[in-house]
Order: structure tokens, then sequence, then C-alpha cells
């Protein structure tokens, strides 16, 4: 089998995520659907202020800083001033569907022609573990030590629910926490940057990412959660195809 790191992807940088974080496995399927694809001098980047952002010294791209649940919206206007360019946000949920889900929204609404990845861990990652919109029922964090209550608390958020019906190009949730799922998440991210370079519109592609530190279990039980919990509650799969592309 032969196996060969993207240029695109920089691993001589110092990681700065913990050990089993699935970002730096989002980072390295990017790179490797964009190389696949031929258009590393097209990417621009939009980085959330949270875990996602060390990824600008792990990806060789133009990069600009979103503030906090504003990536979407930044890549949406960064695509405005340059529509020749391949746009990427990479919010992760606390970000994308908390203080920014009025942005993720509209952009769906408005079919804005730009990719976001949102990095899936059900916590506040950078800040402490923290209970996010897609906290699992009954999920411990570090403001629901008890695990979530839905009757105090809220339901958990589906993002698939809330924009599955608009007149977006691609809704995809994937995974990372097998070499099978990675594949699918590389597939998946071609197909919506392919659905952007010929105009069709919004693509979003959630990515179940494992969060060691903040579940409190390893790195091997961290990937299992993904299976046998998060997945459940979160179900993998293509939601939205206009178009159909391969």
């Amino acid at each position: 089998m032969n196996f060969k790191i993207p240029n695109d992807i920089d691993m001589t940088q110092q990681a700065s995520w913990c050990p089993g974080c699935g970002h730096g496995i989002v980072c390295r399927v990017i790179t490797e659907a964009v190389t696949e694809l031929g258009v590393s001098d097209r990417i621009i980047t939009v980085d959330d202020v949270a875990c996602g952002q060390f990824g600008q010294f792990a990806m060789k791209y133009n990069t600009i800083m979103g503030a906090h649940g504003r990536t979407i919206p930044t890549a949406a206007g960064v695509k405005q001033a340059r529509p020749d360019a391949l746009v990427i946000a990479r919010p992760g949920d606390g970000s994308a569907y908390s203080i920014g889900i009025e942005s993720t929204v509209y952009s769906a609404i408005r079919n804005d022609n730009i990719l976001a990845i949102v990095i899936n861990n059900s916590v506040f990652g950078m800040t402490g573990g923290q209970m996010s919109p897609t906290s699992l029922p009954g999920m411990k964090t570090a403001t629901s030590p008890f695990g979530r209550d839905e009757s105090k608390n809220g339901s958990m958020f589906d993002i698939t629910k809330i924009i599955g019906q608009t007149d977006m190009a691609y809704l995809a949730r994937v995974a990372v926490n097998t070499p099978a799922n990675t594949e699918k998440a590389k597939k998946a991210i071609k197909k919506a940057l392919t659905k952007q370079m010929n105009g069709e519109g919004f693509c979003l592609v959630e990515i179940l990412s494992m969060c060691p530190t903040n579940w409190k279990m390893s790195e091997v039980d961290a990937c299992e959660y993904i299976k046998t919990t998060q997945s459940r509650y979160l179900p993998l799969g293509e939601f939205v195809d206009k178009g159909g592309n391969e």
C-alpha cells in the first residue's frame, strides 16, 4: 500500500490538540481531498476561535480567523470577494449551533456557495468541556455533572432536522473514529468541494469527532463511544444531495 503525506499538510509542527482528538484527522482528510481534486491553490479556510483554530498551523492554505460563532458568515463574505476561491469554514458544534446558529441557518437559506465543516464532539472543547447544543441526553459535562437533563436543558440539537428542508446543495454527517469512516469523511468533503466548484450552493459536512479529555475516557474508548452512543443519537449518512454528484 502506497502511503504519501499530502504536500498541503505540515507534519513537522508540534501538535496543539489533546491525545486522541479528532481535529488532526480532520485536517488530514481535508488536505487529502483537496490534493486529490488538484485545487490546493484555490483553498481559503476560515477558522473559529476554538480547538479547530490550530489547523491553521497544520494546513498550508490561506486562512482567516473569524470571531467565535461567525466563521460561516465570514466564509460567505470571503466567497463574495473571491468567487474564484474554494472557501471552507471550520467551526465546532458549540460555535456553529449555539452562538452561530442564526448564521448557519441563513447560509443554508441563502444557499451560500461555501463548505462548512462542523467538527462535532458534543461539548465546548477548548473552554473546559461544557454542555453544547449537541451534548447527548444524560451526557456528563462540566456544566451538567449529573448528566444532561432534557427536561431542564432542552433536547439535544440535530442540525439535519433544522436545515434539511432548505434548498441547500449538500448535507452529510460522517465520523473519524475508524479508518473506514475516515475514508467516508474524505469522500463527503470531496463531493462538497466539487459541488462548490459547480456553483451548486451551501454544503455542510458534520464530522463526529473524539474528545477523550473532556469525555474523560481513553482514546480507544472515545472511538468506541462514537460508534455505540454518539452516532446512535446523531446517525451518519447523507441527508441532502442536490444534483447527486459523485
